[in-house]
């Protein structure tokens, strides 16, 4: 649900981090999940990722309060660079392929978002077929 919210809520480019997170907790009822929300709020003006991860979690036990947080953290506080934003996430450990999924998934939602063309170009092309369907 939260992650969902802060696709609506991702800016169009550079703004208030922490408005993206004000709105998603605005959304997200009270539980876990919210609570972590609030603390990532707070945490903004931290630079270093792997304590915003000491503090929130990043996967290591593989639930969404201890993965949506530090996920939305890195999302909000990195909203003009999709490249930023997955170096500082990818930093702190724990279930990066979730938390770096978690974040694409919400900067590709906005213009400013986009994954660098460098990167796009060098991913393999999907095929036009589905496997087990008829070419």
């Amino acid at each position: 649900m939260a992650v969902a919210a802060a696709l609506v809520a991702a800016p169009d480019g550079p703004g208030d981090p922490a408005r993206l997170l004000d709105e998603v907790v605005a959304l997200v009822p009270r539980s876990a999940v919210q609570a972590g929300l609030r603390r990532a709020r707070d945490m903004l003006d931290f630079a270093d990722p792997v304590t915003v991860a000491a503090v929130l979690g990043c996967g290591r036990r593989t639930s969404a309060h201890d993965t949506v947080p530090f996920a939305l953290w890195a999302a909000a506080g990195n909203v003009a660079s999709f490249e930023r934003a997955f170096w500082v996430t990818a930093q702190a450990g724990g279930d990066v392929d979730t938390t770096c999924a978690i974040v694409g998934g919400v900067l590709a939602g906005s213009p400013a978002g986009a994954p660098p063309a460098e990167w796009q170009d060098r991913t393999e092309a999907l095929p036009d077929w589905l496997p087990g369907q008829p070419r």
